[in-house]
């Protein structure tokens, strides 16, 4: 496999490693956004998130969340932050191997928010939205 994200994960590409458990490694961005801009990954390979079953997606979330914290209570200037991913290549996902980015916010940053990503709804229209929440709703 042919996965940096493996690969790093295999210690064949070293890390600035923030947190490791058993099922996650997190580690700063080489390429960062913001200072302290970290990516948590699951050890185990799956393309995108919507390719890893519940359980493994809620135990990266409980992975994220620790990261979080911590990188509130230490960092300084922190005001805040945004988590995200990127899932497939339609939506900016250039590695394939799930990660979600933790960004730390500072006030005046410049940074927008989650919104400021993508605008291309076609209507805010009550009957639209009721159609979409129709196609979409879990059973």
């Amino acid at each position: 496999m042919d996965c940096i994200f493996c690969k790093i994960i295999a210690g064949e590409i070293p890390c600035y490693k923030v947190y490791e458990d058993s099922r996650h490694l997190a580690f700063l961005d080489v390429s960062p956004c913001a200072d302290g801009h970290t990516m948590v990954i699951p050890k185990k390979h799956a393309d995108a998130f919507a390719e890893m079953s519940p359980e493994e997606a809620g135990a990266l979330f409980e992975a994220v969340n620790k990261v979080s914290g911590q990188i509130l209570k230490r960092m300084d200037g922190v005001t805040g932050l945004t988590i995200g991913m990127n899932t497939y290549e339609s939506a900016g996902q250039t590695v394939m191997h799930t990660h979600v980015h933790i960004f730390p916010r500072f006030k005046g940053d410049g940074g927008g928010t989650t919104h400021s990503i993508v605008n291309s709804a076609k209507s805010a229209d009550p009957g639209y939205l009721k159609q979409i929440c129709e196609r979409l709703t879990c059973e």
